[in-house]
């Protein structure tokens, strides 16, 4: 993985009357490191919905777990120099094995909901939003500069997962 991005399990606490889980706690370090978190935000995408390439440039890091649906997560580098410039992490999030999903913000990252249910996500960011000076730079979703390390083609959102 990228360096800064990873992945915690949460554990689901399952009893007759549901379940019960731990969305993010202070003591993971290993995940948190010094990050305080500031804003949660809620978001539904329809089935199919790409939400892609952005990236924030004043230290921003973005925490996701997706409650309802399946999504792919992904973090691009391409930062000049960078070790791991060129490097593109997917990662598979769904409902059914809760995750919460590390994102430094300086990595061109996004989403997309894959199969045929709108995915639900809570994230949870490190610096307030400010509408009128967002701490966002855009990219199209189908960005040709961002490369597939796997083919070396430009990266593509739907292409399926077997070939």
């Amino acid at each position: 993985m990228l360096p800064g991005v990873s992945v915690q399990d949460i554990n689901k606490r399952i009893d007759e009357r549901g379940f019960f889980a731990e969305i993010v706690r202070n003591d993971w370090k290993d995940l948190l490191r010094d990050d305080k978190i500031a804003q949660a935000n809620l978001s539904l995408s329809h089935p199919g919905m790409i939400r892609a390439w952005h990236r924030h440039k004043r230290g921003q890091v973005d925490y996701l777990i997706v409650l309802g649906g399946t999504m792919k997560i992904c973090a691009y580098d391409d930062k000049e120099g960078s070790p791991t410039r060129g490097h593109l992490d997917e990662i598979i999030a769904t409902e059914e094995k809760l995750q919460l999903v590390r994102v430094p913000g300086h990595y061109w990252h996004g989403t997309k909901t894959l199969g045929v249910n709108p995915s639900l996500t809570l994230y949870f960011v490190s610096h307030l939003y400010d509408e009128k000076d967002p701490d966002e730079e855009r990219r199209d979703w189908n960005d040709p500069s961002i490369l597939d390390p796997k083919t070396s083609k430009s990266f593509d959102w739907n292409k399926p997962p077997h070939k």
